[in-house]
């Protein structure tokens, strides 16, 4: 293989902090090289400075034997290399082929030439095999038809080398393997991928070499050949870690929560279950059967259109999340950075925001009481920060949802549901999740988490549930679930 782009060196600083420190790597033409690493491990910022988005202090990038200075996205892609970023952002109002050339529109007299834009559009996907109508509205394509039109759109730029930041963490089994498809159509004809994901699993099915990243060094590159599981594991964390799933012991409790036939639109279809204390209940099942609509009914995000909930033997009412939070139910939503933070904040305000009216005395906050428990917390979760006053924007994904669920056990909870709690998280903050989720089981709290990794679901629950289109479909126990039971019951449509 002819060499297509190389890293010489590259050092990156931030306050406190080595983001990059002497890095050199080679991307090879026509590869798949996954690029792996804990969350803070220099990953990211090695490809915004790849694609322009960051300078380095020092070092070089070579594109064909070539230095190249690359200021800005324009200078990268006008050299041939293309960024895909984990967070879609496609205008969904406009169609596809709008959205294809956004901010470069053909024209003629002056005028946007729409049916050369829609040509062009048209070209492109006939020559990748890809169904798409150029004037289809985005919002009516599924997350990985965006995904790949995100592609498609770093193609239409000649792109020789395209850099995809987890591209499958929101799409399901079927998607993915359509995306996998199409990148080794793309590998097949020459083009270089630069794939950023914490799914091990996924390296090996893919990459051709892997880099990993530890600390802003680099440990090693090789051939996927050359490497396993568990030694992977091992050069990311800089430790073993031998069991992922910590181990724990549960004895079936007493019932903490009951719903019985909770209805919302066609979403929620008659849904009863019960969830015992100290257990971890798992929901699964695919992308639209209904999970998320379910949980956050019960934490008073949507309203219900019928149905019961009982805590503790007794009815509530609950019309939106301040009620399920006087109840003591919280929910980690999936998308932290939507929902789950205020970005802009530092860590300690995220921890306590939701706890600020009992730290209040007089309606007058006591900050060094707030200051202290936040601390506490902080330091029982491992939250890694050089201070708790950084802004959490700061923070790598681990930590940042480490300091979700510490602003929720702030509240003291009975109840703790986990939306998809480690997505787009490494390994080794997986495993600290895990232990914090064991914990808090050992103190009585009960657990409902969503997963769609079927190997999460299956190492931590003590139950669990399938739901499709929008009903539970089957109930499994632990000794009884395995991956093709699940899926079996994840496809079975009940009346």
């Amino acid at each position: 293989m002819n060499e297509i782009l190389a890293v010489r060196h590259i050092t990156k600083t931030y306050p406190g902090v080595k983001a990059l420190d002497d890095v050199s790597v080679v991307f090879q033409e026509g590869e798949v090289h996954a690029v792996v690493g804990e969350n803070g491990a220099g990953k990211t910022t090695l490809m915004k400075i790849l694609y322009g988005m960051l300078p380095a202090d020092s070092g070089e990038i070579l594109y064909r034997g070539n230095i190249v200075t690359l200021r800005c996205p324009r200078d990268a892609q006008a050299i041939g290399i293309s960024m895909i970023h984990q967070e879609l952002n496609p205008i969904k109002d406009l169609t596809v082929a709008e959205n294809m050339f956004v901010g470069r529109y053909p024209t003629k007299g002056g005028f946007v030439d729409w049916q050369a834009m829609n040509s062009m559009s048209q070209e492109l996907f006939e020559h990748w095999n890809v169904d798409f109508n150029p004037k289809r509205k985005v919002r009516d394509l599924s997350t990985a038809q965006m995904q790949m039109l995100d592609i498609l759109k770093a193609i239409s730029y000649d792109a020789k080398l395209i850099i995809m930041d987890e591209p499958t963490s929101a799409l399901t089994e079927h998607e993915v393997l359509m995306l996998f498809s199409f990148i080794e159509e793309l590998k097949n004809k020459g083009i270089t991928i630069i794939v950023i994901t914490h799914k091990l699993d996924e390296v090996f099915q893919i990459a051709d070499r892997v880099t990993v990243l530890r600390d802003g060094q680099k440990i090693i590159t090789c051939a996927i050949e050359e490497m396993d599981h568990d030694k992977l594991i091992s050069m990311m964390v800089g430790r073993e870690i031998s069991n992922v799933y910590p181990k724990r012991e549960y004895h079936a409790q007493e019932a903490v929560l009951e719903v019985r036939n909770l209805n919302r639109g066609s979403k929620v279809k008659n849904v009863s279950f019960q969830l015992r204390r100290g257990e971890i209940l798992g929901f699964a099942g695919i992308v639209g059967a209904g999970r998320t609509e379910t949980l956050r009914c019960i934490f008073g995000l949507d309203r219900i259109d019928s149905g019961e909930i009982e805590l503790e033997g007794r009815h509530i009412h609950i019309r939106k999340p301040r009620d399920a939070i006087k109840n003591g139910i919280v929910m980690v939503t999936e998308n932290r950075k939507e929902d789950g933070l205020v970005l802009c904040r530092s860590i300690m305000e995220n921890v306590v925001l939701p706890s600020t009216f009992i730290n209040s005395k007089h309606g007058v906050l006591r900050k060094s009481h707030e200051s202290d428990k936040a601390k506490a917390m902080c330091k029982k979760l491992l939250v890694r920060t050089p201070s708790y006053r950084n802004i959490v924007n700061q923070l790598s994904g681990g930590n940042q949802q480490k300091v979700v669920i510490a602003k929720w056990l702030m509240m003291s909870p009975k109840i703790m549901i986990l939306d998809e709690p480690t997505r787009g998280i490494d390994v080794g903050a997986r495993s600290e999740i895990y232990r914090i989720m064991n914990d808090l089981t050992a103190q009585g709290v009960s657990i409902i988490m969503i997963s769609s990794d079927m190997e999460e679901i299956i190492g931590m629950a003590d139950r669990i549930l399938v739901m499709c289109e929008g009903r539970i479909s089957g109930e499994l126990i632990r000794g009884e679930y395995t991956q093709e039971k699940i899926l079996e019951y994840a496809a079975k449509v009940t009346a």
